[in-house]
């Protein structure tokens, strides 16, 4: 009776790690221990995909947010100088602004374009659509310093009047962050003439491009403001 009560405890003791064994592996796979979604820092999974779109974006409204405090100053300074100045002299507008302003829209609806070839896995859309916004961006540029030649050739300097140092200063400060975009989209070009493969477009990528959109767009708009801002206040 002994000898029968100890080896029916031992066929359940067996019984029971035989059990635990197949709970373990059913838990972990192949013998290895349960792995979290999301993996760690560069991992694969949608919440660190998640995390990269949600760090481009804050960082990129950040940064516009200095550049628009920035503006907002010199704007509110604008106004009151011409208001209160006895020698605020307007100048005369090149003509060659209007081809400025053409060409920044035109890029932005470029830019969307490129947007969406990435969104296809269309990287040979996606790359055209982007080399067209740097080239509308460099136009963009050449068309402010064919102006500021103009007004150069007229005798109008950045110590003319207050209305003359306003606008050279408003336009080199956007002509330099615009200049910050065109570099931007520099990068995003070469990744795209460099990865022609449609597995290769990431969340990551599409994040970045998001990212440049946003400062583009914001630039895009800004310039309109100014545009305006010394066209119609004189």
């Amino acid at each position: 009776m002994e000898m029968a009560t100890m080896v029916t405890s031992t066929e359940r003791v067996a019984t029971k790690k035989a059990a635990r064994g197949k709970g373990e592996r059913r838990a972990g796979g192949n013998g290895n221990p349960p792995q979290r979604n999301g993996g760690g820092f560069g991992g694969s999974g949608s919440g660190s995909e998640g995390s990269s779109e949600d760090r481009y974006r804050i960082g990129m409204w950040v940064a516009l947010a200095a550049i628009l405090m920035m503006f907002t100053a010199l704007t509110s300074a604008y106004i009151v100088r011409a208001a209160g100045a006895s020698d605020w002299k307007p100048i005369a507008m090149p003509r060659l602004l209007w081809a400025s302003t053409a060409l920044i829209f035109v890029s932005s609806i470029t830019f969307e374009l490129a947007r969406k070839g990435l969104k296809r896995n269309d990287q040979q859309a996606y790359g055209r659509w982007l080399l067209l916004t740097v080239l509308f961006g460099l136009g963009f540029l050449c068309t402010q310093f064919l102006a500021w030649r103009q007004l150069v050739a007229q005798g109008v300097y950045l110590s003319s009047n207050p209305h003359s140092a306003f606008f050279y200063l408003l336009t080199a400060l956007h002509g330099l962050h615009l200049l910050g975009g065109i570099v931007a989209l520099d990068y995003l070009l070469l990744h795209a003439w460099r990865r022609r493969a449609p597995e290769q477009i990431g969340p990551r990528r599409a994040a970045a491009a998001g990212a440049v959109a946003i400062y583009w767009h914001f630039m895009d708009g800004l310039w309109i403001f100014l545009f305006l801002l010394l066209f119609l206040w004189r």
